[in-house]
């Protein structure tokens, strides 16, 4: 995970889920990223708010990317930690071989072990993946015009994944040096302009039909709207089944809150969204910010319980 200020609320929601839903939360090693001149503060908030925390801190050099990063469609996915994850094989110990990338706009809700000790079956990255994807809405005509770009996503499937929630074999990852393959996408791209989104492009024209697949359950995205507005969304209807065989989970808060709600899709209510491991509110919309704001959406009140600066500031209050 990377830390700074701004998300930092977030990340203390995101590492409590983890921690209230582990079935050994005692084995949980967490490895932050950071810029340096934030790193003391952020060490202080995390070991104040979790004392026996097992994590270390790595900073950052935000002029490994400065220089590559192309303007997008919105300005926070043009921060240098938002490409901090390209870096993370680099930057953590050799001895690591294997992590799990998160966002901090996230919580989870199931025992994250069993996301660990997915087969990877060969393959570089894990993730829940949708196929079918219209992926004319990545790229631009400079690229699609391109004869030689093209090609590059000949004879694959059009296949989507959200980066902010990924297994990595990060030994793999070293070996094919897929740090240099990204930072080359991103050099076609300060040249030729060929996509809109900030770090998820050069990830879609590497791996884009060739990572290993796991349930969606592992990641309900898009809770945070569009990038441009932020606007309210419901949860992803659910599949009958599960293609990994997990056991059912349904949204729930920290076990010390009670027992878990029942979430339905108000925008159609014959369906249910089905087990949900993990709630990601990619996109503009943060739940902190429209819970502040008084405005928030029904999917806002699932992350919520998490909140420790929320809880802590209302109690005084009270």
């Amino acid at each position: 995970m990377t830390l700074d200020t701004n998300y930092l609320r977030g990340t203390m929601a995101a590492v409590l889920s983890l921690l209230q839903h582990s079935s050994c939360p005692e084995n949980l090693s967490f490895h932050f990223l950071s810029l340096a001149h934030f790193e003391n503060d952020l060490f202080t908030s995390i070991k104040s708010t979790f004392p026996y925390l097992n994590f270390k801190i790595y900073q950052f050099d935000p002029n490994l990317v400065r220089s590559k990063i192309s303007k997008s469609i919105r300005e926070a996915l043009d921060q240098p930690l938002n490409y901090a994850r390209i870096y993370l094989a680099d930057i953590i110990p050799t001895s690591v071989d294997r992590i799990i990338y998160l966002d901090s706009d996230l919580v989870v809700v199931d025992d994250i072990e069993k996301l660990w000790h997915v087969e990877m079956e060969g393959r570089v990255v894990a993730a829940p993946e949708y196929c079918h994807a219209n992926f004319t809405y990545y790229f631009t005509k400079a690229f699609w015009s391109d004869p030689e770009l093209v090609k590059v996503l000949e004879g694959k499937r059009p296949c989507y994944f959200n980066t902010g929630v990924m297994v990595v074999d990060v030994g793999k990852w070293r070996r094919g040096m897929y740090t240099q393959k990204v930072e080359e996408w991103m050099t076609v791209q300060k040249q030729r302009r060929i996509y809109h989104l900030g770090s998820l492009p050069p990830f879609l024209l590497i791996f884009a039909g060739d990572i290993k697949a796991v349930d969606h359950r592992w990641n309900q995205h898009g809770l945070g709207g569009d990038n441009f507005e932020g606007k309210c969304r419901t949860l992803h209807p659910g599949r009958a089944g599960s293609r990994t065989g997990a056991s059912s989970a349904s949204a729930q808060g920290p076990r010390t809150k009670g027992p878990r709600p029942t979430v339905h899709n108000t925008s159609e209510p014959a369906l249910h969204p089905g087990p949900i491991s993990l709630l990601h509110w990619s996109g503009k919309g943060k739940p902190w910010l429209r819970l502040d704001s008084r405005k928030p959406c029904s999917v806002d009140h699932l992350w919520a319980p998490y909140d420790l600066y929320r809880s802590s500031r209302h109690s005084l209050e009270e």
